[in-house]
């Protein structure tokens, strides 16, 4: 049961692994760009070239859909980053239904674990496998695998590296229970828990006044998707009113320089680099995206920016 990229690899992993997958169950196919023409999920496509049987249940508690499950006599249900599953489905299969997080559980419960860990600094993370209860993210733990965390990766970098980790841990996870030597341990009731919920507009905006050290954790662990943003005004004649204008920050490196103008001014350099004010530290901008346009490094962006059409600053 999963939904994105990262669950076809648990997918795979476990179909290469020898295991009979019996069904897929991913979400409805919905319209999407700007012809609003439908598109199935990731999990989907696979199964589909895979021949394997696929459900699409538009709601969980269906009849219809707990009786199609009970038809395949499942022996164990696989979860990788799909919805949360009421338990007359969890509590069906005779060896239970387990959850593929991509955390060192009870450590980031919830829909964002990997941007949330990189915004926050963590130098390692991880994938727990653990059984399904009726709270998100809280049963009981099967096996965990640590994941470390570099300087350089960002939320892209971390996905791939705890995608591939979590299809291993899947399959390990199997073979216990298909050997009954799983041994479920509850989760320890630890302080200082930091949560995981999913990312909103106003997670993703740039708060210049910060330090230069949070703010690059910020950019890294949003990017590339969905993107921290910034806003600067922006104006085509000299008498129009300012306008804001979203400009995405994928990539961005902290300098030795002090900042000693007001966080978020904006000084260019011989027209190849840019850097912006913080509470200590300027940082140099690498890689964005101004609104209407396409993603680039720093010195294509700067060879058609008209510093005279925007404000100095971002905000």
């Amino acid at each position: 049961m999963g939904t994105p990229e990262f669950a076809v690899a648990t997918l795979d992993a476990i179909r290469k692994a020898g295991h009979e997958v019996v069904c897929v169950v991913t979400t409805p196919d919905k319209p999407a760009g700007r012809g609003q023409q439908m598109h199935c999920s990731d999990v989907k496509r696979y199964a589909l070239e895979h021949q394997l049987p696929v459900l699409q249940p538009e709601k969980l508690k269906d009849d219809s859909f707990v009786e199609d499950l009970r038809d395949y006599r499942p022996d164990v249900f696989v979860v990788v980053a799909f919805r949360m599953l009421p338990r007359c489905v969890y509590a069906m299969p005779m060896l239970g239904t387990f959850n593929v997080h991509a955390s060192l559980l009870p450590q980031y419960r919830g829909a964002a674990p990997i941007q949330r860990a990189i915004m926050n600094g963590e130098t390692k993370s991880g994938v727990t496998t653990f059984l399904l209860d009726e709270h998100t993210d809280t049963g009981s733990i099967l096996l965990q695998r640590e994941v470390e965390i570099t300087r350089d990766d960002n939320a892209g970098t971390l996905h791939d590296k705890l995608m591939v980790a979590g299809a291993e841990l899947a399959v390990e996870t199997l073979r216990h229970l298909a050997e009954g030597t799983a041994t479920p341990v509850p989760q320890p009731a630890a302080e200082n828990l930091n949560p995981a919920p999913k990312i909103f507009k106003e997670d993703m905006h740039i708060r210049w006044d910060d330090t230069a050290e949070h703010i690059y954790n910020h950019v890294r662990g949003l990017s590339p998707y969905p993107a921290a943003f910034a806003l600067i005004g922006f104006r085509h004649h000299e008498n129009e009113e300012w306008k804001n204008c979203v400009l995405k920050v994928f990539e961005i490196e902290i300098t030795s320089r002090r900042s000693g103008l007001k966080p978020g001014t904006i000084t260019l350099e011989a027209d190849k680099m840019m850097f912006i004010s913080t509470q200590n530290f300027d940082i140099s901008v690498k890689i964005l995206q101004i609104e209407g346009k396409k993603r680039m490094n720093i010195h294509d962006f700067l060879s058609g920016f008209r510093s005279e059409n925007y404000t100095g600053y971002f905000y």
